[in-house]
């Protein structure tokens, strides 16, 4: 319904109320938006992206990311990338010509970075080229870190890490999960251990702790006067009318 306005203030303004009520519940990071595009009526997450078209999702979603972080709160945009299936989501290996996942798949994440300003992206479940996008160089150092230039927090969707060591060789900062054994999980107990056995160096395991702590200071978790949000108001009902 919002990409349908093709209206970029009123994104804006909808990102807006979204931070606000997310401060307002005392929360620092938004799972949205959902940028993936729309390639088939069977995916089962078409109910939080935005379009089939990806100029119009890169345009309607980088207003709605300063709408959202004005408030304290970072954006996180997903799921990066090529997801678009619930069939085998886990596991399906998406094969895309190189020249098509740039001009379809990938523009808007880009404009999500790069206009947006997102500070949080997340990988998504599906395999991209034969590697989980959790571990994926290709996906996450070349394009994300080294050709977009983005130093925000890379988070894992959650269940979408496989492996310790080819995960925290990359640029994953945090897994997220849904078991509560947390300390089974791959970025826990195994990977204290993949660091005392020289499997993992902590030189990456420092790169990622400073990229949450830089995330904690840029939403003034770290001292700083927080901006503190409400929810359900009159104002905010109107402008979601």
């Amino acid at each position: 319904a919002l990409a349908s306005t093709w209206n970029r203030s009123l994104a804006f303004k909808a990102g807006s109320v979204l931070g606000e009520e997310a401060r307002g519940r005392g929360k620092d990071i938004i799972l949205s938006p959902g940028i993936n595009i729309k390639r088939s009526p069977l995916c089962g997450r078409n109910f939080e992206y935005l379009s089939e078209d990806p100029y119009l999702t890169g345009e309607i979603a980088a207003p709605y990311i300063r709408g959202i972080q004005e408030w304290d709160v970072a954006a996180c945009v997903k799921h990066f990338a090529a997801n678009y299936q619930e069939t085998e989501r886990l596991w399906v290996d998406v094969r895309v010509d190189e020249k098509v996942l740039r001009e379809i798949y990938l523009p808007a994440f880009y404009d999500a970075v790069k206009k947006g300003g997102a500070a949080c992206v997340m990988a998504a479940y599906n395999r991209l080229y034969g590697r989980h996008c959790s571990m994926n160089h290709y996906l996450l150092n070349d394009i994300l870190r080294e050709e977009w230039g983005f130093g925000g927090l890379v988070i894992s969707d959650w269940g979408g890490v496989h492996d310790t060591v080819k995960t925290a060789e990359g640029e994953l900062d945090i897994e997220m999960s849904v078991t509560n054994d947390f300390d089974n999980y791959f970025f826990a107990d195994q990977l204290k251990i993949a660091v005392r056995e020289g499997k993992v160096s902590e030189k990456a395991i420092d790169s990622k702790v400073g990229r949450i702590l830089a995330l904690m200071m840029q939403l003034h978790m770290l001292g700083g006067q927080r901006k503190k949000g409400c929810y359900n108001t009159q104002e905010h009902r109107e402008t979601a009318l």
